[in-house]
């Protein structure tokens, strides 16, 4: 049996494209079990050193009464109105900051002018750490939920910034040229042409910034809370409770590793494309 190929020729229709090279996957509950092997093996070293006695209770509390800890917190409510308090924060500031990165990201990365008025105070201001402007924020806001929000937001604005400049510089300029030349205008082709283009770019600022919320938080819940997981952590410190200290810093964890998750798989669906090609 003999198998006949024939050449498309330019021009012809129907041609098919070819289609993109597909990850070498493993199954999934392989790939769950080495990902789970590192965390197993930091929470049996850290049960055996507690059981041991190499940690002491009042050094760290082992995990077995941080569970403990968890469940009765849980119970007579403390940890779900603390959780619901300290994501609302790090939520808010992230919407506040992501959002002011992406559109001055876009402005600056755009257009020539928008460069030249917006990059330089953006990189003069990103060299500024924004835990040197906890004081000034407890002066100009006060020690209400506003000026923990702004830190949060202050915090996520730069990687956002950076990172969506970047990617909109990079857009082929070949395919905004075509957009102007089928009548796009500037705000058509910023919509359909460039933040499509930018897409990975702002991804990568978001998960950035989704980071540093997080960090942010820790350091806002400083400011006078009465609320949240930090406000559960300064009470513990005064009562040297360890197994409260350690259940607040997982949780911060938890919140970080949950969200940078969440935007990991809104990649994966928004852009299938661009799953990497891995070696088994």
């Amino acid at each position: 049996m003999s198998v006949t190929t024939t050449r498309a020729e330019p021009g012809v229709e129907g041609l098919v494209a070819p289609n993109p090279p597909r990850a070498a996957g493993r199954a999934p509950a392989l790939t769950f079990a080495l990902r789970a092997i590192g965390p197993v093996l930091l929470l049996t070293a850290w049960y055996a050193a507690t059981a041991s006695g190499a940690l002491t209770e009042d050094v760290l509390a082992g995990p077995q009464d941080v569970l403990a800890t968890f469940g009765e917190l849980w119970a007579d409510g403390q940890l779900p109105e603390a959780l619901r308090v300290s994501i609302t924060r790090a939520g808010l500031g992230l919407v506040l900051g992501a959002s002011t990165g992406l559109a001055l990201g876009v402005v600056s990365g755009f257009t020539r002018l928008g460069e030249e008025l917006v990059d330089s105070s953006m990189q003069a201001l990103r060299a500024i750490p924004f835990l040197a402007l906890t004081s000034l924020f407890i002066v100009w806001f006060g020690i209400e939920e506003a000026s923990k929000i702004l830190l949060i937001g202050v915090a996520c604005t730069f990687p956002m910034y950076i990172n969506v400049s970047s990617g909109v510089r990079n857009v082929d300029r070949k395919v905004v040229e075509a957009a102007r030349s089928f009548g796009l205008g500037r705000l058509a082709i910023a919509r359909e042409v460039v933040l499509p283009g930018a897409l990975p770019s702002i991804f990568a600022g978001l998960r950035l910034s989704t980071t540093l919320s997080v960090i942010a938080l820790i350091a806002a819940e400083e400011i006078n809370v009465t609320a949240g997981l930090g406000y559960l952590m300064a009470r513990a410190t005064d009562y040297l409770r360890t197994d409260i200290l350690a259940l607040c810093v997982l949780l911060y964890a938890v919140i970080g590793l949950l969200a940078d998750l969440t935007l990991r798989l809104a990649e994966r669906v928004t852009m299938p494309w661009r799953r990497a090609v891995t070696i088994r």
